[in-house]
């Protein structure tokens, strides 16, 4: 299989990029055809008799609640798993999909929704794994390496550096390091599962750029996503999973999302109502002063009430999840102080702030939320273990097992038994299980860092109504979202940050998408104060508009 030639093929992705209403029809012939496609696993069955087309020069959408069968469909597509049942068409022709090698010459290339890359190599390393230049055809080309991946990087658009290890990257720009693998290939169906969970808005303009530059008269994407905005904005068609059954395929732009969401879902969804302000005179439960590090946090200080969601907005590498890492011991403080319920505490690591009942979920559940070869009892009890579930040294298998059922009947989680392995779970069930384990410790403080990421539509709606219930009961929550609107909705007040620093305080009542975003792209050099008072500038005439015509 060829390589894309950096003088010829990828000049495709310069210019303007057509959108899905100005791209050129696609052909009769489907590019990709699935017909009758079934697979199972130990006690599930994941996909039953699924069918699937994607048209020349087209985007289709695959959306579908998790454990819907989406990301296991893929991954047979692109040799991952092999098909019990079903036959696969490119332009026409069947093809056997053996393994992923055979899918790439296929021209099949997908973007996982969990990282597929090597931490301990670098980004040019990753890029091109496996088609590494050599010299004497023996000793690698390390500068020829670089500069190829610095040149795809660059026509891209994408911050990053080929030599720097993606160990050291965030999670953002290790998504961006599987786009860049991806499109490094001479891709005719480009597969992209949830491929801006990561990103920011910026970020996500920018891919769906590359996108539309990658769509051509021979080749096509299937984007899968739950953000529902973004279905919209970039695809032609949606094809609707269910349980692991095709539903529907229905266009884009003459279907709403209230349409495709009933699809999904098979159900009414009830959107909760955006919580009421918290009380000034509420007890303190959580004061840090003067938090800093080494790497990035400059005196950061907030105080978090009891019964509140706090949300922490800013763009990425603000420094949002460094003050959570900072929190909980994760990551060593150079300086501030931590007081909880009136106390002075000294938290040195995760264990310590568990003791403390401080819950943290982490945005990178993979490696950070879970035993992934463990099964879903494990997990849910693995931080309540000593307290809840030891007798004498003994486990209490049962008591075990009966508590960490109540949640999964509680959190809906997608699950044959508790006995299940957690990595054979969906995405989104995984993150279900993370938020188990903490609610079984009953903590007193939850740190929710993307909560939502990786869910679909039906399920944030149950995490936005559990989060509200627990800060109806007295709970104390921070979360950290990088979905503007979802911070607005659901917290009672808003910390905005900005490389390392807060730069905002807003109640919700005050609080809008332009002043978030206002606070949030402050630079250093500019004095917090100062732009409140712009700010209100600003707002003077408007405000003074709005008087006038209510008169």
């Amino acid at each position: 299989m060829s390589e894309i030639d950096f003088r010829g093929d990828l000049m495709v992705l310069s210019g303007t990029p057509p959108t899905a209403s100005t791209r050129a029809p696609a052909s009769d012939e489907p590019l990709l055809r699935l017909e009758g496609v079934s697979k199972s696993f130990p006690g599930v069955k994941a996909l039953s008799g699924v069918h699937l087309d994607l048209r020349h020069n087209e985007v289709l959408a695959l959306v579908g609640e998790n454990g819907a069968g989406k990301s296991t469909l893929m991954k047979l597509l692109s040799g991952i798993y092999a098909a019990d049942e079903g036959e696969f068409y490119l332009n026409g022709e069947r093809f056997e999909v053996a393994g992923p090698k055979q899918a790439q010459e296929q021209g099949i290339s997908i973007i996982h929704q969990e990282f597929n890359l090597m931490p301990d190599l670098t980004v040019a390393q990753n890029i091109f794994i496996g088609r590494e230049p050599r010299l004497a055809n023996f000793f690698l080309d390390e500068r020829k390496l670089n500069a190829r991946a610095a040149e795809l990087i660059d026509r891209l658009q994408l911050p990053l550096d080929p030599k720097r290890v993606v160990g050291r990257l965030t999670v953002a720009k290790q998504q961006m390091v599987e786009i860049a693998k991806a499109l490094s290939y001479d891709a005719k169906v480009l597969i992209m599962d949830e491929p801006t969970a990561a990103l920011n808005e910026a970020e996500v303009a920018t891919l769906h750029e590359l996108i539309g530059r990658f769509t051509r008269p021979d080749t096509g994407v299937i984007y899968i996503s739950h953000r529902m905005a973004e279905i919209k904005a970039i695809s032609d068609r949606i094809t609707v999973l269910r349980d692991g059954q095709y539903v529907d395929t229905v266009p884009t732009a003459t279907t709403t999302m209230k349409e495709v969401i009933a699809l999904m879902v098979g159900r009414a969804i009830t959107v909760s109502a955006r919580p009421e302000g918290v009380r000034e005179d509420r007890e303190v439960l959580l004061k840090v002063e003067g938090l800093s590090t080494k790497a990035l946090l400059n005196n950061v200080s907030f105080e978090l009430r009891k019964g509140e969601i706090l949300g922490f907005a800013g763009l990425m590498g603000a420094g949002r999840t460094e003050v959570a890492r900072a929190l909980v011991g994760a990551d060593r403080t150079t300086s501030g102080t931590i007081t909880l319920a009136g106390k002075h505490v000294a938290i040195q690591n995760p264990a310590d702030a568990a003791r403390h009942r401080i819950g943290y979920l982490s945005e990178d559940r993979k490696h950070l939320g879970l035993l992934l070869e463990q099964d879903v009892t494990a997990n849910i009890a693995l931080s309540s273990l000593r307290e809840l579930f030891t007798s004498f040294g003994f486990m209490r298998d049962k008591a075990m097992r009966a508590r960490t059922a109540q949640y999964v009947g509680a959190l809906r989680i997608k699950t044959p038994s508790v006995r299940q392995t957690t990595k054979n779970l969906s995405g989104g069930n995984q993150q279900k299980v993370v938020i188990a384990k903490w609610l079984l410790k009953d903590c007193d403080i939850l740190i929710f860092d993307e909560p939502t990421r990786g869910i679909d539509v039906g399920a944030k709606e149950e995490i936005y109504r559990l989060l509200n219930e627990l800060a109806q009961q007295g709970k104390s929550i921070i979360m950290i979202s990088s979905e503007l609107p979802e911070v607005l909705r659901m917290s009672h007040r808003i910390v905005v940050m900005s490389e390392g620093r807060i730069t905002g305080l807003l109640s919700a009542a005050e609080a809008t998408q332009e002043r978030v975003m206002h606070y949030a792209t402050l630079r250093p050099d500019e004095n917090p104060a100062d732009a409140a008072q712009l700010l209100q500038a600003e707002d003077a005439p408007t405000q003074t508009a709005q008087k006038a015509g209510d008169q």
